[in-house]
């Protein structure tokens, strides 16, 4: 055989494999060299302390705080938080917190430290007496006790309102001084409804110490004892109320007795004079003019 055969034989393929390959390395060399220069740079700037190195190679450093910004001038760039006046007055949440709390307790507040049940008792003894079951209806005695009871302790509600509600609201009075001043007046008309009785019966009754003065009572032993007098007072103005209708009642029974009308009853005969004799003296004015003097 000749030598000819034994000559290996360049295919195109092989060439143009090879080609791309010596391309490849050429380009990885080719960006090897920026990159390790600039590692290179980093490094010896490192080490001359101008720039921290970064990287696997870096050289430990102590690690430092973060630094803020200066301020505009150069100086320090704090943040001051002003609170001057925020906290002198109630803020929106108190006082709405405020309002519901005596809402909730309005009714109580109505019943046992106001007019409305002394009101209230006297309109009905006045409809019993008249012989009247549902008229007036109990929704109308209680609108009307309540409207005449806003009318007789509107001075009080007025003097609570100047001398602790308003002092407080603007700042002006911690809750504990406004509590204290703007009771002192709901104090004062208790106690000028009061009699000594009840307060010498109710403070027995706690087994307490008699106080000195009326204005040492404590309020737990006021309130009792402003509505059993204020149910005192209310039933003496119910009998009073009730005398005139009892003699229309007597006689008209004695007439029908004299008449011989023993099945006729006498409270359907009575009720017609009743209610005139109601209306020609004007009752309800003279019930109302007698209520609200009362409290003088």
């Amino acid at each position: 055989m000749s030598a000819a055969a034994h000559r290996p034989v360049l295919r195109p393929g092989r060439l143009v494999g090879a080609a791309l390959l010596l391309a490849l390395v050429t380009a990885g060399l080719w960006l090897a060299l920026p990159v390790a220069g600039a590692h290179a740079h980093a490094s010896a700037a490192a080490v001359a302390g101008d720039v921290p190195e970064v990287g696997p190679h870096a050289l430990a450093l102590p690690p430092g705080g973060p630094q803020g910004p200066d301020g505009p001038d150069g100086g320090d760039n704090s943040v001051t938080v002003d609170l001057e006046g925020l906290t002198d007055k109630p803020g929106t949440s108190v006082a709405v917190l405020l309002t519901l709390t005596l809402l909730s307790l309005l009714p109580a507040i109505v019943l046992t430290c106001t007019s409305f049940t002394k009101i209230l008792i006297v309109l009905g003894l006045t409809r019993n007496a008249l012989g009247l079951q549902q008229t007036p209806p109990n929704q109308v005695l209680a609108g009307l006790a309540l409207f005449l009871s806003l009318f007789i302790m509107a001075p009080v509600l007025s003097d609570i309102n100047d001398a602790g509600l308003q002092p407080y609201l603007d700042g002006d009075k911690t809750s504990t001084q406004a509590w204290e001043d703007g009771i002192a007046p709901l104090r004062g008309f208790m106690l000028a409804q009061t009699d000594d009785e009840e307060l010498e019966l109710l403070t027995n009754v706690s087994g307490r110490e008699l106080p000195e003065t009326r204005e040492d009572v404590a309020m737990s032993t006021l309130v009792p004892a402003f509505i059993l007098s204020e149910l005192e007072q209310a039933f003496v103005i119910g009998f009073i109320i009730f005398i005139p209708f009892l003699v229309i009642d007597i006689v008209v029974s004695g007439a029908l007795m004299a008449l011989g009308m023993m099945m006729m009853p006498p409270a359907m005969v009575s009720l017609p004079f009743k209610l005139l004799l109601f209306v020609l003296v004007n009752g309800w004015a003279l019930i109302i003019t007698a209520l609200v003097g009362s409290y003088g």
